[in-house]
């Protein structure tokens, strides 16, 4: 059976600067994986090609076993796979609703738009309070929620998070990564690219160690965890 999505060998570059070097990587239907390490690991960079918004050097990205490099970002979207940028991309002056109203926009989903507001308000019920608020009147972590909201809106097979929990209060924090348990519990399949090495990997079923543009370890995420190399170079003495 192939994976959901399957990423063999991919190279990307920025100019004359290399910025991943023979990457693969494979996620699972109903799973989530965590790609993780520092800033200027490639991070950003490999979700930014998934997504279509970066084309790469060589390689192949296949979604559903079809191949999807180089496809443009709407024809990517319209697949299946949904992209949570870092910095979450919010229409400030928009409303709450409006926000997530956007993420209905493709004419596969349009039909399915009161059910998909009714799942977002479940998943965060603080959205529905707030559904007549402007975006850029809302805390960090309540703009975060919009941002997942919209991507859940398209009704996703794959769904994208970059640095989710990035400035968030450490309460706030967690409640994200419960969030995102909970949705992968509905079906959705989660690719999350992290910071806080020690929440995704509690979150995730497999995981990826990206160092200076390459994969440099990965295995299930519950191993990594454990790993004394891991500990030492991204979470230091574990609780």
């Amino acid at each position: 059976m192939n994976p959901l999505l399957e990423i063999r060998n991919l190279a990307v570059a920025y100019g004359d600067v290399q910025a991943l070097w023979d990457v693969s990587l494979n996620v699972e239907e109903g799973t989530i994986v965590s790609v993780l390490g520092a800033n200027g690991a490639g991070k950003s960079t490999l979700m930014r090609t998934i997504s279509g918004l970066m084309r790469p050097r060589s390689g192949e990205i296949l979604f559903e076993g079809k191949v999807f490099s180089g496809k443009r970002p709407q024809q990517i979207t319209a697949a299946g796979i949904c992209h949570v940028p870092e910095g979450r991309g919010l229409f400030s002056q928009l409303t709450v609703q409006e926000n997530l109203e956007l993420g209905a926009y493709l004419p596969s989903v349009r039909g399915y738009f009161a059910q998909s507001l009714e799942r977002v308000f479940e998943l965060f019920p603080k959205l529905k309070e707030r559904r007549h608020q402007q975006a850029n009147s809302l805390s960090g972590g309540e703009q975060q929620m919009v941002a997942i909201g919209r991507a859940i809106m398209a009704r996703p097979k794959l769904l994208i998070l970059d640095e989710p929990s990035l400035g968030l209060s450490p309460i706030i924090v967690r409640q994200m990564f419960e969030l995102i348990e909970a949705l992968n519990r509905q079906g959705v399949t989660i690719l999350i690219v992290e910071q806080n090495i020690r929440q995704a990997l509690k979150i995730a079923t497999r995981a990826y160690v990206l160092h200076t543009g390459r994969v440099a370890m990965e295995g299930r995420a519950e191993d990594l965890l454990a790993n004394p190399e891991i500990q030492k170079a991204y979470m230091g003495t574990l609780d």
